[in-house]
Formats: C-alpha cells, sequence, structure tokens
C-alpha cells in the first residue's frame, strides 16, 4: 500500500491529519466537528482504559455512572463552573419530534418543550454533587472515590481528530474528603498517576506542574496537570487534576459528622484525561513513514508475515509462523499472524510500518532452510536475521528496549526544545524560531500573563513543581519574581 504521507518538515498538521486517517485511527463523522474512532484507533485507546482503570483501582477508586443529561439549573449552582463551560454546553430543549404536516420530512413538535432544559455534559462534577449529597452522612461514608468512564460534549467550532473535537471520550475521577490535607494528597496522588501512565505506558516525558489561578479549572482552588512537548514545538496539556476545595460542597449541600459530632462540607478533587491522548501518541513518536506505537500500549506488539509462492512453501512457513506465534504469546507478547492471501507481502510491510506495529517478522522458504526469520524494528528500522532459537528471547528484551528508545527519544527532544530565557525579547525571538518550552520570570499577575497570551499567543503551561526556587525579575515589568516558570504556545 502506498502511504504518500505529507512529511512533517513540509506541513505537521497536515501530516497529523493524513496520518490519523491513513493509520485507520478515526475519521470525521456526518455530524459535524464529531468523530469515528476506528477499530485499531479503539483498540489503542482499549490499551490506555485498561492500565489507567488497573491503576486507578489500584488506588482504590471504583468505577461507577451518571447520566449524560445535567438540569440547567444545576449549574447556576456553583457560578465559576458555569461561566467556565456555558460558551461550550449543548442544550436539549425538546423531548419529541413528529412529521411535518406539509410532508417535507421530521420536525420537531413544539408542544415537547421541557419544563427545565438539560445541558449535555461537558463535565460532570454538578450531577455527580447532587448525588453525592444523598451518599455522604457521616465520616463513615469517606474517603469517597468514584471514576466513570464516558463521553462529554464541549461544543467547538474548529475541530481536529483526537486533539479538539465536540463530542470525545474520557475518564473523570470525582472525590470527596473530610479533610482539605486528604483532598489535595488525592489530587496530587492522581497527577502522579497520571505521569507515570505517560511516562511508562506512552513513552511520553512531562512536567509535573500547577496552573495559573486564570487557567484552573472552574471552580477549582488549584489544578495539577503534566504538560508534554510534541515534536513540532507545541505544547500539549495530557492529564489535570484538580483540588476543588468546599465550593460544590457548599453549592450542592453535601454535609458530614465529623468523628467528634462536628457538622462540616466535604473536600473535593476531580481529574481526567480523555482520548486527545492519542493524539498526544500521535504527534509525540511517529514520523514520515507512518505511526510509532510503544510496545506497552501497541494493540500487536508483533506481526508475522510469511512470503511464499507454491502452496507447499506456504504449508513449511505456515508450521513455522504458527509455532513461533504461540510461543511468543506464551510469554505475554500480542502477536498478529498475518496469513491473508488476498494482499502481498510488501503491501503488508507497508501497512504495518503504517500502523506502527514495533516489531514485523517476516519467514519464507529460505528461511525456513536455515532456521532463521527476518527481524525488522518500528522505531529504528532496523532489519537482522535471527536464528529461530533466540527468536523468542530477542523479541521479548526488545519489547523493553523499544519502549525505552522512544522514551529517551522523547526526552532528548524535549531538553533540545527547552530554553530560558531572562528577556521579553529573547522570549519573542525564541518563540518564533525555535520554538519548544521556554522558562522565564513571571510576576505572577494575571495583567501580565494576558499580555504574553494577546501578544505571542504563548501561554503559561504550568508552574513546574521540579523546579529550583530562584529569585530574578519578570521579563516583562522587571518585578521581583520568585522562580521561572513553563511558557509554549500549545493544542
Amino acid at each position: 500500500m502506498a502511504k504518500n504521507l505529507t512529511t512533517r518538515a513540509e506541513d505537521y498538521s497536515k501530516w497529523y491529519n493524513e496520518l490519523v486517517i491513513k493509520a485507520d485511527l478515526a475519521e470525521n463523522s456526518g455530524v459535524r466537528g464529531c468523530m469515528v474512532i476506528k477499530p485499531y484507533g479503539y483498540a489503542i485507546w482499549e490499551r490506555m482504559q485498561a492500565e489507567l482503570d488497573r491503576m486507578f483501582k489500584e488506588t482504590g477508586h471504583q468505577n461507577a455512572y451518571f447520566p449524560l443529561f445535567i438540569p440547567k439549573s444545576y449549574f447556576s449552582k456553583e457560578a465559576s463552573h458555569v461561566d467556565g463551560f456555558a460558551k461550550e454546553c449543548a442544550v436539549v430543549t425538546h423531548y419529541r419530534l413528529k412529521n411535518a404536516e406539509d410532508g417535507s420530512g421530521v420536525v420537531v413538535d413544539p408542544d415537547a418543550k421541557l419544563e427545565e432544559e438539560l445541558i449535555v455534559r461537558p463535565t460532570s462534577e454538578t450531577i455527580i454533587w447532587d448525588t453525592y449529597r444523598k451518599w455522604i452522612q457521616s465520616y463513615r461514608d469517606l474517603p469517597l472515590l468514584i471514576n466513570q468512564w464516558a463521553n462529554v460534549v464541549r461544543w467547538e467550532m474548529r475541530t481536529r481528530l483526537f486533539l479538539r473535537t465536540a463530542e470525545f471520550l474520557w475518564q473523570e475521577g470525582h472525590t470527596a474528603h473530610a479533610t482539605k490535607d486528604e483532598a489535595v494528597a488525592e489530587a496530587e496522588q492522581m497527577m502522579n498517576v497520571y505521569s507515570d501512565f505517560a511516562e511508562n505506558y506512552m513513552a511520553i516525558p512531562v512536567i509535573k506542574g500547577t496552573k495559573t489561578e486564570s487557567e484552573r479549572f472552574a471552580g477549582a482552588l488549584e489544578t495539577y496537570c503534566i504538560e508534554a512537548l510534541m515534536q513540532d514545538g507545541k505544547a500539549l496539556q495530557a492529564g489535570t487534576s484538580h483540588f476543588l476545595g468546599q465550593n460544590f460542597a457548599k453549592a450542592f449541600d453535601v454535609k458530614f459528622t465529623s468523628k467528634e459530632g462536628v457538622l462540616d462540607y466535604v473536600w473535593a478533587t476531580s481529574w481526567g484525561v480523555s482520548t486527545r491522548l492519542m493524539g498526544a501518541l500521535v504527534m509525540t513518536h511517529s514520523d514520515d513513514n507512518g505511526l510509532v506505537l510503544p510496545p506497552n500500549l501497541a494493540p500487536d506488539q508483533v506481526v508475522i508475515v510469511p512470503i511464499y509462492r507454491k502452496d507447499e512453501e506456504f504449508e513449511a512457513v505456515d508450521k513455522v509462523a504458527k509455532d513461533l506465534m504461540k510461543e511468543l504469546r506464551s510469554k505475554g507478547i500480542r502477536v498478529k499472524y498475518d496469513n491473508r492471501d488476498t494482499q502481498k507481502p510488501g503491501w503488508k510491510f507497508n501497512e504495518y510500518e503504517l500502523k506502527g506495529v514495533p516489531v514485523r517478522i517476516a519467514i519464507g522458504p529460505k528461511d525456513v532452510e536455515k532456521g532463521t526469520v527476518e527481524l525488522a524494528r518500528r522505531d529504528t528500522l532496523q532489519k537482522e536475521f535471527i536464528n529461530n532459537e533466540n527468536v523468542v528471547e530477542k523479541v521479548v528484551s526488545l519489547m523493553d528496549e523499544i519502549q525505552d528508545n522512544l522514551y529517551r527519544k522523547a526526552v532528548s527532544h524535549r531538553t533540545e526544545n527547552t530554553t530560558e530565557v531572562s528577556s521579553y525579547e529573547e522570549f519573542k525571538k525564541v518563540l518564533d524560531t525555535k520554538g519548544g518550552f521556554i522558562l522565564a520570570h513571571w510576576d505572577g499577575t494575571a495583567e501580565t500573563e494576558e499580555k504574553i497570551k494577546n501578544e505571542t499567543k504563548a501561554t503559561i503551561r504550568c508552574i513546574p513543581l521540579d523546579d529550583k526556587i530562584e529569585a530574578g525579575v519578570c521579563m516583562i515589568t522587571g518585578n521581583p519574581s520568585q522562580r521561572k516558570v513553563l511558557f509554549a504556545r500549545a493544542y
């Protein structure tokens, strides 16, 4: 199969769009702004779900499910929350259709207007905290650690597959605690879970930090985040975890009686990642030949392709291939054996290179005679012949080797594209010529932050948690600054 991909150097945005479609990850749907996630793309998302779900449950969380529709009045109870989402809400106003009297088709029945409009959930804090009021009475009911896997709708006009669509898939955790310290610890813990997942499964290095006040989640007192750097020098927010204080508990009257018999409002968090991670995965590792998938998340870690001309050749090759597949699977390797006779080997090689399968094994009649196979790595495109008795051990070791190589390569890219600056002129020059992450002093005011955003389209991605405190002066105002913050243009 011919790839005919636009190169990254030629047009990175076009390369991304073409790759998502040609690699069979997703496509635009008949509904404006929405996407169809195709089986191969969904298989990668399922791998992400499985690992994250395991990590959530290991930290004591349980899954539940809450309604898609939220009464409009619920959003009025937390003012900053509704301000944050009002412009993105899809609203249901009627509950019935009918055939038009003139026979022109189906119309909304004007007599079927809802007494109260319903919002298609953009996020679930309001419906969940209304529910928690019924579940929480005493300290014995706490902590309440709930996650849900769901879809949400945020009405977007300018969309891009996985990165920004009107409807997307995600998980959202919502927890309730007896003390402020417990809730803060929970929010920090989930940021660390996301960081662990990004680095050890997605092979994407991330910077952990907190958002500025203007960039926080609507209704949060603190937003923790992980920020990743894509190959084109733009940042991508890969996950957020929010300390909500008692705001939602007060808005929905969620109180508990403490061990001391004191009635108080509970403390809350919420946290989530979405199918945007699919976009991050594509943009961090892939190349001009197609996807490059880390073995920990690849639906197929190995593909075996038989090469033959005659039926008797196929019989010999087929036996070796099936024995190898069985042995690899016994070691926990996810293997696909592509013995279709409708496509030639060269076409298959191109397909699996495009789809980013970490390891490809080709077996032909000469390999059967010699007791070897041809092994190709997707990350380096290197090929070598391996003796049959060493293949399984080699493949098993390659899983870790490829995973580590992708992570190291991404770390190296981030290091090379992280720049410290001291002046606004230098900041703008680096932003326009090099891009990437920029560390610079900021005076902590929303006015300066807004000025930088308006003039350069760069935002403060986070206030890094791991960086050292280093007093200086703001690059714009010259006012005192306690530490440098992380800037970038972003998706």
